[in-house]
């Protein structure tokens, strides 16, 4: 049976209705009025809300991105409850899924852009209730790299909502000039407008918050390839095999992000020096078990000919080595060269010699 017709108006008064009351449910599933109004949100999806969406102001979008973001599986029992006469075939499509990527889809779909960065950048964003609290949880380097290209005054405004300690930290990183600069004018700052604050606040949400946001979200393929790279050779293998088979674009994708015990050749002298500094002697024994004449050479060359030998002798003393013990050698070995190229020791290159990997 279809959903019966309703106008916007009508189910808008609905939704108001479920927003500002508690709902009947059980005492063992309570559900507050905004998280009933947030399902049946869901539930009207992109075809029915569209309209819906537009009659409603920031504050209660907002209260409802909130909700729905953070709902998570809701029970296809509830739903049907809360539809009501709206969707009386909820039933047959399962459950909802409310997430962050969900919600925002949907807003996308109805409200300006703008007006969606805003609002899932107030429930997205570093945490904190306001815009001066998720800033000050932004680190002291990312904020100072930004307010660098700022007008002093407008600086000067940012640092003075900041927690001092905060405001301290960025300080310190800007240029001494510029520092002054921004001392002396909070040290002659009377009281800001609140437009201005109103101003300053909107520029940071739409043109530095969003874009953290937005950096901040990994591509799925970089997620795969790490999670790849710390399967053993064989679970790699067998996935690998399943993906080509099922969706070779995707495939080819993970394996030119991964960064495997082979692309080790690719450190220059200085870093493969550094990196055997670093590791255990027997481990890189067991790594180098089963490598190529390639990769054997390559770090047989970046060590002393005694050095080279004595690793060459401790690899035929050991015998036959588990090629799982081999794996986890060499994810060892991968894994180092990734922190000590986070802490900026060495330098890794892919496999492609223009794309270098930061970590």
């Amino acid at each position: 049976m279809a959903a019966p017709q309703a106008n916007a108006n009508d189910i808008t008064t609905v939704i108001s209705a479920l927003a500002s009351r508690q709902g009947n449910r059980p005492k063992a599933q309570p559900l507050s009025g905004p998280k009933r109004a947030a399902i049946l949100m869901l539930a009207l999806g992109e075809k029915y809300g569209g309209k819906v969406w537009s009659l409603l102001d920031d504050d209660e979008v907002r209260e409802l991105s909130i909700h729905m973001s953070t709902l998570g599986t809701v029970d296809v029992e509830i739903v049907e409850d809360l539809l009501l006469e709206f969707v009386s075939r909820m039933s047959a499509s399962g459950a909802l899924m409310g997430n962050f990527d969900a919600t925002e889809r949907l807003l996308q779909q109805y409200l300006p852009a703008e007006r969606v960065l805003g609002i899932m950048d107030e429930i997205r964003g570093p945490a904190g209730r306001n815009m001066w609290e998720k800033l000050s949880n932004v680190q002291e380097e990312v904020l100072a790299n930004y307010l660098k290209n700022e007008y002093p005054q407008t600086i000067a405004v940012v640092l003075s909502k900041l927690k001092p300690e905060h405001a301290a930290r960025v300080l310190a990183i800007l240029p001494d000039d510029m520092a002054l600069d921004v001392v002396n004018r909070m040290l002659q700052m009377e009281a800001v407008q609140k437009e201005v604050i109103e101003r300053v606040e909107q520029t940071l949400r739409t043109e530095f918050m969003s874009n953290l946001s937005q950096t901040r979200r990994r591509d799925a393929h970089e997620v795969m390839a790490e999670i790849f790279n710390n399967f053993d050779r064989q679970t790699e293998t067998r996935f690998i095999t399943s993906l080509e088979e099922d969706n070779r674009e995707a495939a080819e994708r993970i394996k030119a992000l991964m960064f495997t015990f082979d692309d080790l050749i690719k450190l220059d002298s200085a870093s493969a020096q550094t990196l055997m500094r670093n590791v255990d002697k027997d481990k890189l024994a067991i790594a180098l078990k089963s490598a190529n004449e390639e990769v054997r050479a390559f770090f047989m060359g970046n060590m002393s000919s005694r050095a080279g030998k004595m690793l060459l002798d401790d690899m035929a003393a050991m015998g036959p080595v588990r090629l799982r013990d081999v794996d986890e050698a060499q994810a060892l070995l991968v894994n180092l060269a990734k922190d000590l190229a986070a802490k900026g020791e060495i330098t890794l290159t892919k496999n492609r010699a223009d794309e270098e990997l930061v970590y």
